[in-house]
């Protein structure tokens, strides 16, 4: 109750800050505009000039823009507004399975109102520009939220939010860079897993971006409908660009969103120094890692951002870089945060897991890298159970990309997770006269194949754990034929012990609650909280027998 009554108070107060900049609407005459009329192709390709969307025999979706900031909105927006109202009606029917009380969804509309008030001063003019044209086509359905270009720009945020607000490590990413003799041919190699998570019907539509601006650098980003940020990207002269979150406090105000840091540097950078220098120049309101890496440089750093302090790490004596969700430059070195994240968190596990598996692959290439992202196991080949996230693979990625820069050579990965067919894609073709002409943007003869454990029975048993989980509600009576068979599905895993355990606990069956959690103290439990959680169920569990 005191929470909600903070909140009030906080708008009480803000309720003018919030009307004033609710009513910014960006200065757009300055660009040339065409309203887009897009011709339909057939079923799942559409163009309007050379501007183009398609979607391809893997399921992933293709988009080629070009234009002035404006007008790249809205052929964005026109080209893909069906598929962008649908991932905002996902994302926002999650924000109301999360919130289901109207009174609380009213709160929290508010709150960002608030929040939020202060990100246009923190956006380039010219992205504002875009992100209006792209707003032009979102849906009517939620102007109650926020008017379209208002609520383009939260969207934005959402990562950072979400980051912010509750540190929820909804993203565990996982990203590496080897070169030199650790590659087969010398050459920079980039592997990364995007876990970012917000149920499965919001991967499903994944978006490969082609942006040819009118000014800056063309490149390719890898995300979903709806976003003009990069959190996947390279560029033509071969810069990438990979965040992975880290360890944040909570700001007062949201400032500029990581994910269109990143695009400035693929639009802007041709060189690591370019990119650290844009980076430095930008107010962020959360801890993020940027890896970057530069075939003009033949190198990669990892750029370390948060609201009061900046680092780069460089490696040195080798040619390999890590990127977990903690950082390591010398800046963060008596962050106290950063530090007890090393201590309770999977970020560290999953670091050594890298280094352990770079000793098995001395020289990687893009099919070895594939590999190494779609590894389920824990330290040693240990078996943690599916979707624990001390694994590099933790059956939940939106996607994962590899990068060889200096060929200018991109592999996505197609659903599930990163265990589809990685799709190759060559920017010297793309941008260039020969980007159609073969009716594909994909070079599908370099393709990676998808991984066989996605035909598994392993596999098909970890979907039906995923979906029985949200079927065990404390308050309904499951049978012991129920619970035999959900927990026979991922056996090795901690979890659906702990969660039999506690519905046993609820249930006042404290014999059985025991068992349980003594099971799930056996395994590879995530991170020191959990422990602690189920180390507390326990003490409670023996009370009660006891008495």
């Amino acid at each position: 109750m005191k929470t909600l009554f903070f909140f009030f108070f906080i708008l009480s107060l803000t309720s003018c800050g919030i009307r004033k900049s609710i009513k910014h609407i960006p200065d757009v005459k300055q660009y040339s505009l065409e309203i887009p009329k897009v011709s339909k192709i057939n079923d799942s390709t559409f163009s309007f000039n050379e501007n183009y969307l398609t979607k391809n025999k893997q399921q992933l979706w293709e988009l080629y823009i070009k234009g002035n900031p404006l007008q790249l909105g809205y052929n964005n927006g026109a080209l893909t507004q069906n598929l962008m109202q649908k991932q905002e009606e996902i994302f926002f029917s999650k924000v109301e399975g999360f919130v289901p009380s109207k009174f609380k969804q009213n709160l929290l509309r508010g709150f960002l109102k608030w929040y939020n008030r202060k990100m246009y001063l923190n956006v380039r003019e010219d992205y504002q520009a875009e992100l209006y044209g792209l707003s032009q086509y979102s849906s009517d359905r939620y102007d109650f939220i926020a008017p379209k270009f208002f609520r383009s720009m939260y969207l934005h945020g959402a990562h950072d939010i979400g980051h912010a607000m509750q540190d929820l490590m909804v993203v565990g990413c996982t990203s590496l860079a080897v070169w030199n003799e650790n590659t087969e041919d010398g050459d920079l190699l980039i592997g990364r897993n995007f876990d970012f998570y917000v149920g499965d019907d919001f991967a499903k539509n994944k978006l490969i971006e082609f942006v040819e601006p009118e000014d800056g650098i063309p490149y390719l980003s890898v995300s979903w409908p709806g976003m003009i940020g990069v959190v996947s990207g390279m560029n033509k002269e071969g810069i990438t660009v990979t965040i992975n979150a880290g360890k944040s406090k909570i700001p007062l105000t949201a400032k500029t969103p990581i994910s269109l840091v990143t695009r400035e540097i693929l639009q802007y950078a041709a060189t690591i120094d370019e990119a650290i220098a844009i980076a430095k120049k930008r107010k962020v309101f959360v801890s993020e890692s940027i890896l970057v890496g530069s075939a003009n440089d033949k190198n990669a750093v990892i750029i370390e951002v948060s609201p009061d302090n900046f680092g780069v790490y460089k490696v040195e004596n080798t040619s390999r870089i890590f990127c977990t969700n903690h950082f390591q430059s010398d800046a963060y070195k008596n962050d106290k945060r950063n530090q007890n994240h090393i201590l309770e968190s999977h970020s560290e596990y999953r670091y050594e897991k890298l280094q352990e598996l770079l000793q098995e692959n001395k020289k990687l290439n893009p099919e070895k890298m594939a590999s190494i992202l779609r590894d389920k196991s824990g330290l040693k080949g240990e078996k943690i159970g599916y979707g624990n996230e001390k694994a590099l693979n933790q059956l939940l990625a939106h996607h994962a990309v590899i990068f060889s820069p200096q060929k200018k050579l991109v592999w996505v990965s197609a659903n599930p997770y990163q265990l589809g067919e990685f799709v190759c894609y060559d920017l010297n073709e793309i941008f260039s006269d020969k980007r159609f002409e073969n009716g594909k943007f994909s070079k599908s003869e370099l393709n990676i194949a998808k991984d066989s454990f996605v035909d598994s029975q392993e596999f098909k048993n970890y979907e039906e754990y995923k979906r029985l989980s949200s079927q065990i509600d404390n308050d309904k009576i499951l049978s012991e034929e129920f619970i035999n068979h959900y927990q026979s599905l991922n056996p090795d895993f901690w979890l659906v012990y702990y969660q039999i355990g506690k519905y046993y606990f609820n249930q006042k069956e404290y014999s059985k609650a025991k068992i349980e959690f003594e099971k799930a103290l056996s395994k590879e439990i995530t991170t020191v909280p959990d422990k602690e959680n189920v180390e507390k169920y326990l003490k409670k569990t023996n009370r009660k027998l006891k008495n």
